[in-house]
């Protein structure tokens, strides 16, 4: 996929470099497209790095993206230059007024605190109900899963024994649904995290679904009955070297971490981990984007929500009856 951003944003040469097709903004308005616009709400210290992960996983398939960024405007970034945020970021009074195909909303780590303690709660929840609105489709990844399954279904969040810290893998619960179309019988995916949610729990809400599976790391992805949002409690957008870094740099700081699991070869943290969730995570990247987003959003986003209606638009996408039944969708 073309992904249109910044031609000085730091993920541009990254991406370059890797031969995805990153296009500027002279070439993208020469094409009479509409590309899909995608806010990337990146809650992460490490803004840059993970910007990068996040586009690179948008730009795998046939349709022009135009990302946006946007950070929290009530917490203060320390972790990157104030000149990358105002240069490259907005805020949620920079966009509110405006519309969008898609959403990705990252992790954080705050997962040990309760979620009214964060400082940017507040904030976090207007974006949410905002997007029930202005946004077509959702993706929300670890905390910002378990922040938005918290907001919208008050499910909680566990505190677990030790960190859920490597790369686990995972069954599809629903074969059939498209987002998990074209992934293997088994599949990989990093987890990072502290907390959980509990698939009894899930179980007691009849308005979501778990779609993937970890018998050592739990319930990964989940999804609304609309299909209009989607939660995944691992990191597929993970480098190579992300978990490494997390663990080197919990070793410096003299915390007690275990070596991440099913990564570095033979556990040993002098050797180069092996990639196994790439295929993966570009799948279901993709997959969103195409069936969730692409197919289903409208062409003028001005009518992505009809005032006064109190329902959603489909548009002209109609469900086949096979859909139907797959998806279990209420139209």
């Amino acid at each position: 996929m073309p992904i249109k951003i910044d031609s000085n944003l730091p993920a541009h040469k990254l991406l370059e470099n890797e031969n995805i097709f990153v296009m500027t903004e002279e070439r993208a308005v020469s094409q009479d497209i509409r590309p899909l616009k995608i806010l990337i709400l990146n809650l992460m210290p490490t803004k840059i790095e993970t910007e990068t992960q996040i586009l690179r996983l948008l730009s795998n398939s046939p349709i022009q993206v135009e990302a946006e960024l946007l950070q929290t405007a009530t917490h203060e970034v320390k972790n990157v230059s104030k000149e990358h945020m105002l240069k490259f970021y907005k805020t949620f009074d920079d966009i509110k007024n405006e519309r969008f195909d898609g959403m990705v909303v990252t992790g954080a780590p705050v997962e040990n605190m309760e979620f009214e303690q964060v400082d940017y709660w507040d904030e976090l929840c207007r974006i949410f109900e905002w997007s029930k609105t202005n946004v077509y489709s959702s993706f929300f990844i670890c905390w910002g899963a378990q922040a938005a399954l918290y907001y919208k279904y008050g499910l909680k969040k566990y505190q677990l024994d030790k960190k859920m810290f490597g790369v686990f893998e995972h069954v599809s619960l629903d074969t059939f649904h498209p987002l998990m179309r074209g992934l293997d019988d088994k599949f990989w995916v990093p987890h990072s995290r502290h907390t959980e949610v509990r698939r009894g729990d899930i179980a007691l809400i009849k308005d979501i679904q778990i779609l993937s599976y970890s018998e050592k790391s739990g319930v990964h992805l989940i999804s609304d009955m609309e299909c209009r949002n989607f939660f995944s409690t691992g990191h597929s957008e993970y480098d190579r070297d992300t978990l490494a870094k997390e663990y080197f740099r919990d070793v410096e700081k003299g915390l007690d971490i275990d070596l991440p699991e099913n990564y570095f070869p033979d556990n040993d943290p002098s050797k180069t981990p092996e990639v196994k969730w790439r295929s993966a995570a570009n799948i279901i990247f993709s997959n969103w984007l195409n069936y969730f987003v692409y197919q289903r959003t409208p062409y003028d986003l001005s009518t992505l929500w009809q005032e006064g209606k109190g329902k959603w638009e489909i548009f002209t996408y109609q469900a086949t009856e096979e859909e139907i039944r797959i998806l279990r969708i209420s139209r």
